[in-house]
């Protein structure tokens, strides 16, 4: 089938705008059924952590090891995800795994419906989604990029990041007031969340198959994801990618947590309440995404670092809040920093790889983003339970800065630092430079920055 030029994705035709990658069809079907599943998927965790509540009487640490289960399978079975996807049809992959998740989420529904739900059961399905979704996530990553192409793979994670929280906007608002109007009763989320899953299966199988841009696979062999991790190893801007995601995600991302035990704890409210603080959270969220839309290129590194601090220092300011209303309030500005850090560290780490290695590197990045999640959210459960749940997030986001901090101070290792000033017009600035060598000027500084960048892997999307 020949294509139109509103589905190609080549640099001539790239164009501009927030919104470029979705003048691909396969991605803009791909992006309106994702959606649709994520809504069901946000209402089904604020459904599971409110059902966790009720049946284990308002644990903190129950909370926390139901996280733990549902993503603690990324440490064992993610690269393994990433195999897959280096090795087989992605979209074949995803139907699968998706079909999978659906079955899931109708078990958990018809338990709850019929009154048979025991705390066992919720944590036996969160490990069976959590298996599935640690292979589900790599491949869906990686077949972003033959959706797109790499003219738009940078757009098109951020409009993934923004459609995911999007949903996360829409989800929590809509579970936390059928959860209410049911009087309590979890199952309608879960029912939905089922159902949501036909979206996706459907717009995977109406893909036009000829206009994806698959990478050539890779044949089978020993040793594949021994060679994902050296290649990763190899590269110290990966390997910084990867530290920052590991620690973010294991103390700085348990909004699952922290913000149930706050509504529920701190200011003892409902789920209704529950629903409307995730939704603010998400509200800041969907703006960071949409800001992120607007990046053409890889991010470079000290722009991890500092967008890593700042979400640190907004946790810790978050939990120092003394009522709902300022909480709240809080949770737009840190809900839009995490997603500014979650989208660029992901694009800097998709358009850093070779396209062959895309899937296995993936698959590592989301073990350290997520595979750090079954000791962060138990402790940060432990800790809010029996200090308060404030701490949860001053503790956590104190560490996310210490982090950020300990990065910079990788970065600026073995390099010449100098404070440069100028009386017109009257500024102070550093300098940061290769030992032994001259630290350029600002003016030959600025035409290298201009032309490109030169820090490790710093490459343009227009080619």
């Amino acid at each position: 089938m020949t294509r139109t030029s509103a589905d190609r994705s080549t640099p001539s035709d790239a164009g501009t705008g927030s919104f470029r990658a979705l003048r691909v069809r396969n991605f803009r079907i791909y992006a309106s059924a994702n959606l649709v599943s994520l809504t069901g998927t946000w209402m089904q965790r604020i459904g599971q952590d409110w059902l966790v509540l009720q049946l284990s009487g308002d644990s903190g640490i129950a909370l926390g090891l139901i996280t733990a289960l549902q993503f603690g399978p990324s440490l064992l079975l993610s690269m393994y995800g990433g195999v897959l996807a280096d090795r087989y049809d992605k979209r074949r992959v995803l139907l699968v795994t998706q079909a999978l998740m659906g079955a899931l989420a109708l078990v958990l529904a018809i338990l709850v419906a019929t009154d048979a739900v025991a705390l066992w059961h919720v944590f036996v399905l969160a490990g069976g989604l959590g298996a599935v979704s640690a292979i589900d996530a790599p491949v869906r990553q990686a077949f972003v990029s033959e959706m797109v192409g790499p003219t738009l793979l940078a757009n098109a994670v951020s409009l993934n990041s923004t459609i995911f929280n999007g949903a996360r906007l829409i989800g929590p608002a809509v579970a936390g007031l059928l959860i209410g109007w049911s009087g309590g009763d979890t199952a309608p989320a879960f029912f939905v969340n089922a159902a949501s899953f036909a979206f996706t299966i459907a717009a995977l199988a109406g893909m036009r198959a000829a206009e994806l841009q698959p990478s050539p696979p890779v044949t089978r062999a020993r040793g594949q994801l021994r060679a994902g991790l050296s290649y990763t190893w190899a590269h110290p801007d990966l390997v910084l990618a990867m530290g920052l995601a590991f620690v973010i995600g294991t103390f700085g991302f348990n909004y699952q947590v922290t913000i149930a035990l706050m509504a529920r704890e701190e200011f003892e409210l409902g789920a209704e309440a529950f629903g409307l603080l995730s939704t603010t959270f998400a509200v800041g969220s969907l703006t960071g995404a949409l800001l992120s839309t607007r990046r053409s290129t890889r991010p470079r590194q000290r722009f991890l670092v500092i967008s890593a601090v700042v979400f640190g220092l907004l946790t810790v300011i978050a939990g120092l809040m003394p009522g709902y209303v300022s909480f709240a309030v809080l949770l737009v500005p840190t809900g839009a920093a995490a997603l500014v850090f979650s989208v660029a560290n992901n694009s800097f780490v998709q358009l850093g790889v070779d396209p062959q290695m895309r899937g296995r590197v993936m698959a590592l990045y989301f073990m350290c983003f997520m595979g750090g999640t079954p000791v962060g959210a138990p402790l940060i459960g432990w800790i809010s339970e029996h200090l308060g749940a404030p701490w949860g997030l001053i503790l956590g986001g104190a560490v996310c800065v210490v982090a950020g901090i300990g990065a910079a101070a990788w970065l600026a290792r073995g390099r010449r630092v100098r404070l440069e000033g100028g009386p017109n017009p009257l500024r102070l600035r550093m300098r940061i430079g290769a030992p032994g060598t001259r630290v350029p000027s600002a003016r030959l500084r600025a035409a290298e920055e201009a032309a490109a960048g030169k820090v490790p892997g710093q490459q343009s999307l227009g080619g």
